[in-house]
């Protein structure tokens, strides 16, 4: 991939300082610019390597970036990259790493200002760990990216993305906003929440008892409350549909588990270890 002179990160937690520390790792940017609200995030982001260079000030960090990648929440994605793309140069490209599509490339897909272009993507790697001090730069080593194109957006600013997760060691599928939602309610979103309230519903008193099935089946509930609230918010037709499939299923292994359906539980279980044993760990 060409080498960027200058990229600049808005938002430089978990995300943007594993997309800076890789950038800098590989050599394929002169310069990181992490951009955010917190000094001390920012302090700590240089610190630890994730970018070079930081300001709180959105429009001087973008002043001569010819990439931008917003990593923020996704209710702030949007007036983020309008923002962005009023003051960086003409030609720049903005991307962001959102969970959620759909609602974001809508209302972006019109056109930005200044002759710049915007192409979705969501980096399928992460954790429920959030901030700076837990970037790494291989974080989408062999991770899969997902970028959104739409009829309106240029083949070349597509390569471009794609070019750029391919380089930071991920592959790339790309797919409609809708169908992206549609997908990652069911894989990510809807497992969310079920995790969520997994743990939830386990009375404290027991908690001194759990073990390693309830900690790797509850671990994503750590995440940030008020990341997911928005993710959920902005993809709720999807992940409703997706409860209403699980609903149907955890139904029909109560109905087995109270007839003592032994054939039933067992199918049910082999269900759910052949789609598992199917995608390794």
């Amino acid at each position: 991939m060409k080498r960027w002179d200058t990229v600049a990160i808005v938002g430089v937690g978990l995300i943007g300082g594993s997309v800076g520390r890789a950038l800098l790792a590989r050599g394929l940017a002169g310069r990181v610019i992490g951009i955010g609200r917190r000094a001390s995030t920012l302090k700590k982001a240089r610190q630890l390597g994730a970018v070079s260079e930081t300001t709180t000030r959105l429009a001087q960090g973008v002043a001569e970036a010819q990439l931008v990648i917003v990593c923020t929440p996704v209710d702030s994605v949007v007036p983020l990259v309008r923002e962005a793309a009023a003051a960086c140069p003409p030609g720049c490209l903005l991307t962001d790493a959102g969970s959620t599509k759909a609602r974001i490339v809508a209302e972006l897909d019109a056109g930005l200002d200044q002759g710049v272009a915007f192409v979705g993507s969501h980096p399928l790697a992460g954790s429920d760990r959030s901030g700076p001090e837990w970037a790494r730069d291989d974080l989408f080593q062999d991770r899969v990216v997902v970028i959104t194109p739409t009829a309106r957006t240029r083949v070349r600013d597509v390569a471009r993305i794609r070019a750029l997760w391919r380089a930071l060691g991920a592959g790339v599928v790309a797919m409609s906003p809708r169908r992206h939602d549609e997908t990652v309610a069911a894989t990510s979103h809807a497992p969310h929440v079920l995790a969520a309230l997994l743990a939830g519903a386990t009375p404290r008193r027991y908690l001194p008892l759990v073990a390693s099935g309830w900690l790797d089946t509850t671990r994503v509930a750590g995440g940030d409350v008020e990341t997911w609230t928005q993710i959920l918010q902005q993809n709720r037709a999807a992940v409703l549909k997706s409860l209403d499939k699980f609903a149907k299923v955890l139904d029909a292994m109560r109905r087995a588990l109270a007839e003592d359906d032994r054939p039933a539980i067992a199918g049910l279980l082999e269900a759910g270890k052949r789609n598992r044993d199917a995608v390794g760990n």
